[in-house]
């Protein structure tokens, strides 16, 4: 059996980490509902949710985060989260009233705390929000993506969430949330028709060389290719052989990518990373920024280790 010590982790984190991968207005608090929810996703939820309601459940899950983290604010939960909310946070149970007893006790601790929202992205259903949440002032926090699926009426169903501590330097110059590609903003842009687009190129670069584990998928790479990952160097010279040396380091790695979420020119991609069929492995969130000639221009992320231990049965997937 492969080693899964802490540094082989690092090994695997650093190395799949090249290849992965707000103010609120206009919107009305959604009707509490009653209806059970499920934890899977459907091609009529994903595919037919309209444009306006993306934007509102994203303006939604963006003022949830900020108040009840920020300001211990316990409405927003009763307005917006579902009575049977399913949790995939290993530290918390099921349900909207968990969630509550979490904040008072979270906010008594931190009451400082500044959420620090640096992207959103919502394709469907699903509102993914990409953080660097400071805790105490003077510190540097974490990075972290909370990924939301709403129901029909508006309301938090479901989250998942996958955090690490942003370390004090990177090898590559890039903090691990900015945007230096352009246009240098941190919100997807361009047309909407480019989302399929996008997702398609991220997907097919993700699956050929992790699922596949072929290093030719570097092909999808932009030659300046800049990176967030603050162990790798930035552009994509070198990837092809630090990828097929890491597929005889590790034969048995298995990827599984979960869920995507696609607009405009960012796809990210919630996976589960394991070195082999007994390792509990990695949650892994990479995000992609696809350029207007169809490369992979840059390139975010954030891992895990999944615990052994969980608040609720329904896995960090």
């Amino acid at each position: 059996m492969l080693s899964t010590t802490p540094i082989a982790r690092k090994t695997v984190a650093a190395v799949l980490a090249t290849a992965s991968v707000a103010a609120v207005a206009g919107f009305a608090p959604a009707a509490t509902a009653s209806a059970p929810s499920h934890g899977g996703l459907t091609a009529v939820d994903v595919r037919h949710t309209s444009p306006a309601i993306q934007e509102r459940n994203k303006r939604v899950a963006v003022h949830v985060l900020t108040q009840l983290f920020e300001e211990g604010n316990l409405k927003v939960a009763d307005q917006y989260i579902r009575s049977d909310y399913i949790q995939h946070n290993a530290a918390a149970p099921d349900g909207r009233e968990a969630i509550k007893n979490f904040i008072r006790d979270w906010h008594a601790r931190y009451p400082d705390h500044k959420y620090n929202v640096q992207r959103v992205l919502a394709q469907g259903d699903l509102v993914l929000v990409h953080s660097n949440p400071v805790y105490e002032p003077g510190t540097r926090g974490v990075a972290l993506v909370d990924i939301f699926r709403f129901d029909k009426r508006g309301m938090i169903a479901e989250h998942w969430d996958t955090g690490q501590d942003v370390p004090e330097t990177s090898v590559n110059g890039n903090d691990m949330f900015g945007t230096v590609s352009n246009p240098r903003t941190n919100q997807p842009s361009g047309p909407r028709w480019k989302t399929p687009f996008s997702e398609k190129i991220a997907t097919r670069y993700f699956d050929t060389l992790l699922v596949d584990k072929n290093p030719d998928a570097v092909k999808y790479l932009a030659p300046e290719y800049y990176q967030h990952n603050p162990t790798i160097p930035n552009g994509s010279a070198g990837l092809r052989e630090q990828f097929t040396n890491f597929f005889r380091q590790f034969p048995n790695l298995i990827v599984e990518r979960k869920r995507v979420i696609a607009e405009k020119d960012y796809v990210a991609i919630h996976a589960h990373y394991r070195l082999n069929p007994e390792d509990r492995g990695q949650s892994v969130v990479d995000i992609f920024r696809v350029n207007k000639q169809g490369k992979i221009i840059e390139h975010w992320d954030v891992m895990q280790d999944v615990p052994a231990e969980s608040a609720n049965d329904n896995t960090m997937f």
